[in-house]
C-alpha cells in the first residue's frame, strides 16, 4: 500500500481535506471502489465512440482514466497533451489497464495552463524526431520514456558508485571548479575572468583529490569537468560528469584497478536494483564484471592490432579491435591497457619499472619511457583513465623540469608532498560514456541531459 507518510501525502501546512496523492505504480494496490487522487501530465487522449481514455503520466509510470461523462469529455478537449492535471476517481481493477488498474468516474482539475504542443509526440514508443530536435527542446523532449530511461541508468550508476566506495571507507569530497592553473598540460582549458585575474574551469579534480589523500587517505568526487575540446565528435563533450577516486597506500596501479573493479561492479548492481524498468525498456545488456579485469600492456596491445610500435596512443579503431579480442579471449566487455608512454601522460604520473621477465632488447627496459597508468576499455571505447601518481617531492621537481613547467603555479599542490604523502593513485570514469556504451547510443549527446559542445550553449 502507498505510504501516507511519503512526500506526496498531506503534511503540516497542507489542506487537510485534500486526498493523499497516489502514484500510478501504486494504484493497483488500492481496493476496488476506493477513491484515489493522482497528479501528473496528460500523456495521451483517445476519443472513441462511447468513451474517452485519458492516459496520465507521473514519475512512476502511466495510468489509464476512463471518461464517459459528456462534461468531462468536453473538458479534456481543452487540455492538450503535457498539461498538468489532478484526477480524482474510483479505482477499478482491469487486466487490460496499465498496471492492472484504472480510474473511473473522474473529476479532472487542471494544475497548469493548457500546454503548448511538444515538438514531437511524446507518447509514441520511439522518439519521432532527430537529435537536433531532442537537444534544442531538451526541457520537453527529455520527458520521452526512452530519454528518461537513459538518465535513470545514469542516476542508478551514480548511486552505485557512491555506495561501493563508501563501503570501502572512502570520503566524498567537493573540490573547486574555478582554479588558478590548468590541471593537465595542454591548451584545452576554458579561461574566465576572476575579479580581474585569469582563472580556468577545472579540467578535473585531480590535484585536489591528490592533496586530500594526505587528509583522508581515500577520497572520491562526482562532479562536472570542463575540456575545451576543439573537435566535434560523437564521443566528446566540453562538459561531462566525472566519477573520480584517489587511493592512498597503494603498491602500484594494479591496486587502483582493483578498486575500479569494485566501483563498476557497484554501478552495475545498482542499475539492476534501481533501474530495472529502464534496462528492460532500452533492452540494455548489462555487463558481467569479472573478478579481475583482463590486462594487456600497451606495447603488446599495439602489436596485437598491428600498429606501429612507436605509436604514442591507441586510436578509436584500435580500441574497438582490442575490445573484440578481449570479448573473444576472455569473455569480457572490459580490458585494461597498462603501461602507456610517459609522453602521453600528465606530469604527475609514476613511471613504470621494467617488467622482471622482459627480454634484454624489450623496449620496456628503457628507463622512464613507460608509465604505471592504464585505460579501461569498455565495449570498444575508453571509459576510464587511471594509474599511480608521483608522491616524492624530488620526483615532482624532476617531472616539472622535464615538462618545462614552473613549480610556482603548483605551490599549494606541492606543499602536500613536501609534508609527507603516501604512494597513491586513482581513476576517473566518464559517466556519459558509460551510459552511452550501455545503451549503444551512436552519439554521447543522446544520453546527456543538456550537452555542452563546440556549438551548443543552450538550453
Amino acid at each position: 500500500m502507498p505510504s501516507t507518510h511519503s512526500p506526496d501525502a498531506p503534511g503540516p501546512g497542507r489542506r487537510s481535506e485534500r486526498l493523499p496523492r497516489v502514484l500510478a505504480a501504486d494504484l493497483a494496490a488500492l481496493p476496488d471502489g476506493a477513491t484515489a487522487s493522482l497528479s501528473g501530465w496528460v500523456h495521451r487522449r483517445r476519443a472513441l465512440a462511447g468513451v474517452t481514455f485519458l492516459v496520465l503520466r507521473d514519475r512512476s509510470g502511466l495510468v489509464q482514466v476512463v471518461v464517459r461523462e459528456p462534461e468531462t469529455v468536453e473538458q479534456l478537449q481543452s487540455l492538450p497533451e503535457e498539461t498538468v492535471v489532478e484526477v480524482v476517481g474510483a479505482v477499478r481493477h482491469h487486466p487490460s489497464a496499465p498496471g492492472g488498474a484504472e480510474l473511473v468516474d473522474p473529476a479532472v482539475t487542471a494544475l497548469s495552463e493548457p500546454a503548448v504542443a511538444p515538438p514531437t509526440e511524446l507518447w509514441r514508443p520511439a522518439f519521432g524526431a532527430g537529435l537536433p530536435t531532442l537537444l534544442d527542446h531538451a526541457a520537453v523532449t527529455l520527458r520521452h520514456a526512452r530519454h528518461r530511461a537513459a538518465w535513470q541508468l545514469a542516476s542508478a550508476s551514480l548511486r552505485g558508485f557512491r555506495t561501493a566506495l563508501a563501503e570501502l571507507d572512502f570520503t566524498e569530497i567537493a573540490t573547486p571548479k574555478l582554479v588558478g592553473t590548468a590541471t593537465e598540460s595542454g591548451a584545452n582549458v576554458f579561461a574566465v575572468d576572476y575579479f580581474g585575474r585569469t582563472a580556468y574551469l577545472a579540467q578535473s579534480p585531480q590535484l585536489y583529490k591528490q592533496m586530500l589523500v594526505g587528509v583522508f587517505e581515500r577520497v572520491f568526487e562526482v562532479g562536472p569537468v570542463f575540456r575545451a575540446e576543439p573537435h566535434d565528435t560523437v564521443r566528446h563533450l566540453a562538459q561531462y560528469t566525472s566519477l573520480d577516486a584517489e587511493i592512498g597506500f597503494i603498491r602500484d596501479h594494479r591496486d587502483v584497478l582493483l578498486v575500479l573493479r569494485e566501483a563498476i561492479a557497484g554501478m552495475v548492481q545498482a542499475i539492476r536494483t534501481y533501474a530495472a524498468d529502464a534496462v528492460e525498456l532500452l533492452e540494455v545488456r548489462l555487463p558481467d564484471v569479472p573478478a579481475e579485469f583482463p590486462v594487456i600492456s600497451f606495447h603488446d596491445a599495439l602489436a596485437r592490432v598491428g600498429a606501429d610500435p612507436d605509436e604514442p596512443d591507441l586510436s578509436p579503431a584500435h580500441e574497438r579491435a582490442l575490445s573484440e579480442w578481449a570479448a573473444a579471449a576472455y569473455g569480457s566487455d572490459f580490458l585494461a591497457v597498462e603501461g602507456y608512454p610517459m609522453s602521453k601522460r600528465p606530469f604527475y604520473t609514476h613511471p613504470q619499472a621494467p617488467p622482471p621477465d622482459c627480454a634484454p632488447d624489450d623496449p620496456r627496459r628503457e628507463p622512464g619511457r613507460w608509465s604505471n597508468s592504464f585505460d579501461l576499455l569498455f565495449r570498444g571505447l575508453e571509459l576510464t583513465t587511471g594509474g599511480q601518481r608521483l608522491h616524492r617531492p624530488s620526483d615532482y621537481a624532476a617531472a616539472l623540469a622535464r615538462t618545462g613547467q614552473s613549480p610556482g603555479p603548483y605551490a599549494g599542490y606541492l606543499e602536500a608532498f613536501a609534508s609527507g604523502m603516501p604512494p597513491h593513485g586513482g581513476f576517473a570514469i566518464g559517466l556519459e560514456r558509460w551510459v552511452g556504451r550501455l545503451t549503444g547510443a551512436e552519439n554521447i549527446r543522446e544520453v546527456t541531459l543538456f550537452p555542452r559542445d563546440l556549438h551548443r550553449l543552450a538550453p
